[in-house]
């Protein structure tokens, strides 16, 4: 491991607390790294703002984010139940618990089925249409880790997964037809793409040798123009998102902190700095809230 690859999984904060014998376990879930299920759950907190129910609705953000906490652990799981032989070849990922040993496969799978169980109670906490809506998702989320070995774009499956979130939230608070719901998934889509490319700089080098293909290696030498335009078009999808449930220029003023944040990104990101990549993804939780912030605005506007 060099200064330039930062581990995968790091004891830090109240994951550092805990017996060690369950410690694997939650590093497993990615617990110590929280980054995931607040990525997971922004999209979600999007639908609920933009669809108008953020006052009328409003425990379905505690809902959705014991839910993306709960489900984007069982992910984690099974994707490195699925990679662990990839993994134990990559230099950030070889201390996974799967593929370090630390975990059992048998261990992970009664985990998994465990943080699936807390996620079947939050989907029988919505209304009946949002959770088909949910369930539509699974087969999508099982095909994921296979895409690293059969596409060069995986980070645009993930796209489509990890912005679900954003069509069950509209669906559970009924809002309205249009171009709004498909422009807001459309924006969530290219935003994953963007901040998991740069997630995926960390393993540029060691993805060449075993053969694992990523939206970075793709764009190669141009991955801060790649990166810049996902963001460019994510932005102009959820301005249009915007305007279709408020038609007033004054609404996409309120896209303006995210742009600028975006255009810090990019402009400072640093390609063969896997520390700089690993802080540049981490943003995006801040970014959600900005966007989430714009949301909120024009889905709760008299």
């Amino acid at each position: 491991m060099t200064a330039a690859h930062p581990p995968d999984t790091q004891l830090r904060g109240f994951v550092a607390l805990l017996p060690a014998a369950v410690r694997p376990y939650a590093l497993l879930a990615r617990f110590d790294r929280p980054i995931g299920w607040w990525l997971l759950f922004w999209p979600c907190a999007f639908g609920l703002a933009l669809g108008g129910g953020a006052v009328s609705h409003w425990p379905l953000f505690l809902w959705l984010l014991l839910g993306a906490i709960a489900m984007r652990g069982a992910g984690c799981v099974y994707n490195d139940i699925v990679d662990r032989d990839l993994d134990a070849q990559v230099a950030r990922t070889a201390s996974r618990p799967v593929a370090s040993g630390a975990v059992s496969v048998r261990g992970a799978v009664l985990w998994m089925v465990l943080l699936s169980l807390v996620g079947l109670f939050v989907l029988l906490q919505l209304p009946r249409p949002a959770q088909i809506v949910a369930l539509a998702s699974l087969l999508l989320v099982a095909a994921y880790p296979f895409m690293k070995r059969i596409t060069w774009w995986p980070q645009a499956w993930l796209g489509l997964v990890f912005s679900w979130g954003a069509l069950v939230a509209w669906v559970a608070v009924g809002g309205v037809g249009g171009m709004a719901l498909p422009l807001l998934y459309a924006g969530c889509i290219a935003w994953v793409i963007g901040y998991d490319t740069i997630y995926a700089l960390q393993d540029i080098e060691d993805d060449m040798l075993v053969g694992v293909k990523s939206s970075a290696r793709a764009m190669g030498g141009q991955v801060r123009t790649g990166v810049a335009l996902c963001y460019v078009v994510a932005l102009a999808a959820w301005a249009g998102a915007l305007w279709a449930v408020r038609p007033d220029s004054l609404v996409l003023v309120a896209l303006l902190p995210a742009a600028v944040h975006f255009t810090g990104q990019v402009a400072t990101l640093d390609p063969a700095d896997g520390h700089d990549a690993l802080a540049k993804f981490r943003s995006n939780r801040f970014a959600g809230l900005l966007v989430f912030a714009a949301m909120l605005v024009v889905g709760t506007a008299p």
